[in-house]
């Protein structure tokens, strides 16, 4: 891997160059995938079939576009009896982490009668994405549906596109059904998201839209935002630790390429105040990279956004992590609790040396969906509030009302909104 010096230049550099990973920069597909989104809204079922015929190279239509029970069970038969304790083990982890982000409604009530508060209700339906076809990702499964299942969604949907045959990969058929997912929609791409977005036939519309996909799914996110939610736009994985001359080279070294091997566009940083550990690094990633069996793209991944800054000190260290803001943050220094204290901007933090980034992929209980290319300044990881909404509510008694009427008529008619000072006037008449 490349070392390089920490300075403002560098770091502005690496920033600027880590910006342009995101979708929003890929303004080339824009047009593609507006079409398709607008096909799938003019014409639903019939443009669902014929898009997803045409990328996927399978006879899709009304009758096998939805998961039917019988091949959730023939999944069961075919996936290892172990993958399937360990998917239940993690949703359980899952599950349990989620729980403890639950928020209650309240009220509270003023001497006068008047009562405030604010009502917490689960969205109703939901759509979420899981890539699919030559890939397959259990773990993005259950971090997307469990949430919204601890929530009190009532409907979960999920689209993931089918290989040539038609067929859903097994794995992910059981993930979805041990997460609780009410039905399983067989499309992929921009296609599906405009049919969440806006509905067909066969795939009722829905209130949100979770989950991470390629370049066509999250610009189709993007463009389907106002007529549904979204919970991001996700961008190319990425990892950033932070080291000092006490962390074991060969940990730091697999840690980064947990995410280099992603994909081409995937980044891989790591901050350091000691120049022995950074050689130490560079040196065990090219051992570990000859080895490993995605060795084209993780050496590609490493060329666009592989570095190793070494800095002065650990507060420069820290600086810059909170300005790259990376998805994933691992400490691995002496202090690491007191290190993670002055971290503003991460989507995870992972702390100590047995606290690899894959632990909270598969297993730990946080949720993966993360967020990326510095939005971690402003978004949260997936979480069970992006599945449920507040209604605030009001209710003032007249003498509540009569204490400040006069104050709220002032305030309206210094916005020469008169009509409003009339609704609390007429009462007072």
């Amino acid at each position: 891997m490349r070392i390089v010096e920490l300075n403002s230049e560098t770091k502005q550099d690496i920033l600027e160059k880590l910006l342009k990973r995101s979708p929003s920069q890929y303004t080339q597909y824009e047009d593609t995938v507006k079409s398709i989104v607008a096909d799938v809204k003019e014409r639903k079922d019939q443009a669902v079939f014929e898009l997803t015929a045409k990328f996927d190279k399978w006879d899709i239509n009304a009758s096998n576009v939805k998961v039917t029970k019988e091949e959730i069970a023939d999944a069961y038969k075919k996936v290892d009896i172990k993958l399937i304790d360990v998917l239940k083990e993690a949703a359980a982890n899952i599950e349990d982490f989620h729980k403890k982000q639950i928020k209650e409604s309240w009220i509270t009530t003023k001497p006068d009668g008047s009562i405030l508060g604010q009502k917490v209700t689960p969205i109703e339906s939901v759509g979420c994405y899981a890539p699919g076809g030559k890939a397959f990702y259990p773990s993005s499964v259950l971090m997307n549906i469990i949430p919204a299942k601890v929530a009190g969604v009532k409907r979960i949907a999920l689209a993931t596109p089918a290989s040539l045959n038609g067929a859903v990969h097994p794995i992910t058929l059981v993930a979805a059904d041990i997460a609780g997912a009410t039905e399983i929609y067989k499309v992929g791409g921009a296609q599906a998201i405009a049919a969440f977005a806006y509905g067909t036939e066969s795939i009722p519309k829905v209130c949100k839209i979770t989950g991470p996909g390629n370049i066509f799914v999250a610009l189709a996110k993007k463009e389907c935002f106002g007529s549904v939610g979204i919970d991001s736009i996700a961008g190319p994985s990425e990892i950033l630790v932070i080291a000092d001359k006490t962390a074991n080279p060969r940990f730091v070294a697999a840690d980064l390429l947990s995410q280099a091997e992603h994909d081409e566009m995937a980044s891989a940083i790591l901050l350091t105040d000691s120049m022995e550990l950074a050689n130490a690094v560079s040196k065990e990633v090219d051992k570990f990279t000859s080895e490993l069996s995605r060795k084209n793209i993780i050496e590609k991944s490493l060329e666009n956004y592989g570095y190793i800054l070494v800095g002065n000190c650990m507060d420069d260290l820290i600086d810059a992590a909170n300005d790259i803001a990376s998805e994933h943050l691992e400490i691995q220094t002496q202090d690491a609790f007191e290190v993670m204290t002055k971290i503003n901007n991460a989507g995870a933090i992972f702390i100590g040396p047995y606290s690899s980034e894959p632990l909270g992929d598969y297993f730990a209980g946080p949720n993966h969906i993360l967020p990326t290319n510095g939005t971690a300044k402003f978004f949260s990881p997936l979480n069970v509030d992006e599945f449920t909404k507040k209604t605030s509510i009001i209710s003032y008694s007249k003498k509540g009302l009569e204490d400040v009427h006069e104050k709220i008529e002032f305030f309206a008619t210094q916005e020469e909104l008169t009509a409003h000072a009339n609704s609390i006037k007429v009462r007072f008449e």
